[in-house]
C-alpha cells in the first residue's frame, strides 16, 4: 500500500521501493502517482510532482509549421509498441531512466490493453512516437522520442485526435517542460490534479484501434 500522495517530498517523491507489477502500477496511476527509478537501474520511486504538467486535448497548440510537418507522417496506433519503448529508452539520450524493469512492466500493460503507443511513420520507417497508459479519460504520457523532425509532435497531434476535445479527458505530461509548454501544456497544483482525477478515471475513454471488434 502506498503512502498518502500528499506526503511527497519537495521533489515529488511519495515513496521508494515496491514492485512494478501491473496491479501496482495501475493503482499508482489511480492514486495520482507514476513510477520512475531515481536513476537508471536504481531504486524505483513513485512520483507525484507539484506542480503537475497536464495538457487538455482541446488546448493543443499546433503551429503552421507543425501542421506542415504532420503531412509527412502517417500516424499508427499500437503497431510498434516495443519499438517505441526502445526509442524512448535509447541509452544515448540525456537523463535516460527507462530500464529493463520499466520496459517489462509497460510491455505487460500493453499486452493487457492498458498501455498504448502512438507512432509517426514515413517512407523510411518509424520516425518517432510516444507511449503511455490510458485509464478512462486519463492518458498518462510516459515518454516520447523522434528520429526525424517533428515526428514526436506529430504523434502527440495523433494522440489528441484519438482523445477528442471532451473536458473529461486529459493528458498527464508529468512535468511541464518548455517544449511541452510550447504545445499547450500547463502546470496545475497537485491538489488540483488530484481533485480532477476521480472524474477522469470514471469518464468514458476513447476506443483505441486495438480494442475495436
Amino acid at each position: 500500500m502506498f503512502p498518502p500522495v500528499r506526503t511527497a517530498d519537495e521533489h515529488g517523491v511519495v515513496g521508494v521501493g515496491a514492485d512494478i507489477d501491473t496491479g501496482t502500477v495501475l493503482d499508482a496511476y489511480r492514486s495520482g502517482m507514476f513510477p520512475m527509478p531515481l536513476e537508471q537501474e536504481g531504486p524505483m520511486a513513485w512520483w507525484s510532482p507539484d506542480p503537475r504538467g497536464v495538457l487538455r486535448p482541446a488546448e493543443l497548440s499546433v503551429s503552421r509549421s507543425l501542421r506542415t510537418s504532420c503531412r509527412r507522417y502517417e500516424i499508427r496506433i499500437d503497431t510498434a509498441f516495443s519499438k517505441v519503448m526502445a526509442g524512448c529508452a535509447d541509452p544515448s539520450r540525456d537523463r535516460g531512466w527507462i530500464d529493463h524493469r520499466i520496459i517489462g512492466a509497460y510491455q505487460q500493460l500493453h499486452a493487457l490493453g492498458w498501455a498504448h503507443s502512438v507512432e509517426a511513420w514515413d517512407e523510411d520507417g518509424l520516425a518517432g512516437g510516444l507511449y503511455g497508459v490510458a485509464i478512462g479519460g486519463l492518458f498518462a504520457g510516459e515518454s516520447m522520442f523522434q528520429q526525424r523532425t517533428d515526428a514526436s509532435k506529430a504523434a502527440l497531434v495523433g494522440l489528441v485526435d484519438i482523445l477528442g476535445d471532451s473536458p473529461d479527458r486529459l493528458i498527464d505530461v508529468q512535468w511541464c517542460t518548455d517544449h511541452l509548454a510550447s504545445l499547450g501544456a500547463i502546470e496545475v497544483t497537485r491538489d488540483d490534479y488530484l481533485s480532477r482525477l476521480p472524474r477522469l478515471l470514471s469518464a468514458e475513454g476513447p476506443t483505441w484501434p486495438s480494442q475495436r471488434g
